[in-house]
């Protein structure tokens, strides 16, 4: 079955990374449908059960975001509280539609890598401070698969820098296996 990757990016025209796996995703329509929330849902009004359904005509599930104030955008946290619901996600009553469902995060995250360590500058790892996604899939029996980083777009020159556009491709392509290694 195809992948559904939720993407979550407030300017995604402006976004260099998340904008590149978006396209290189969209090369492949037989393997992955690519959902963007803010397009979806300019309003922020979402659908719950349209999404549900959507989800449920798919294998797998992946999140894709960039990191905002040490977590996601404000519309996917949202969509995690209107579609993963009582009754559907967990609980009594059919709660049970993520159980055993293989998913993952795709993030991107502004900082360096080396800034995300107990002896770093933020003094936790990226992978602590997506904890609570993990925990949220784990509580609805989902098989979560742990996450895709892209680190340091703060830091890295320009995208049309030879050896930046170079690091990008090599990502997309780590990141398109990665999915498919799900």
């Amino acid at each position: 079955m195809k992948t559904l990757v939720i993407v979550t990016h407030p300017s995604i025209e402006t976004s260099v990374i998340n904008q590149r796996w978006v396209e290189e995703l969209q090369k492949y329509p037989d393997k992955y449908t690519v959902h963007e929330l803010h397009k979806a849902y300019p309003d922020g009004n979402i659908d719950a059960e349209k999404e549900q359904q959507l989800i449920e005509t798919h294998g797998s599930l992946v999140l894709q975001f960039p990191v905002y104030w040490f977590n996601c955008p404000p519309l996917l946290k949202k969509w995690l509280d209107d579609v993963f619901a009582y009754g559907w996600a967990y609980g009594s009553g059919g709660g049970d539609k993520l159980k055993d469902r293989k998913t993952a995060l795709a993030v991107t995250a502004g900082i360096k890598e080396e800034d995300y360590r107990e002896e770093g500058k933020y003094r936790y790892t990226l992978e602590q401070l997506l904890t609570p996604f993990e925990t949220t899939f784990l509580y609805c029996r989902a098989n979560y698969r742990s996450f895709f980083a892209y680190y340091g777009k703060e830091t890295k020159p320009g995208i049309n820098d030879e050896s930046a556009s170079s690091d990008l491709e090599t990502n997309v392509r780590e990141y398109l296996n990665f999915i498919d290694s799900l």
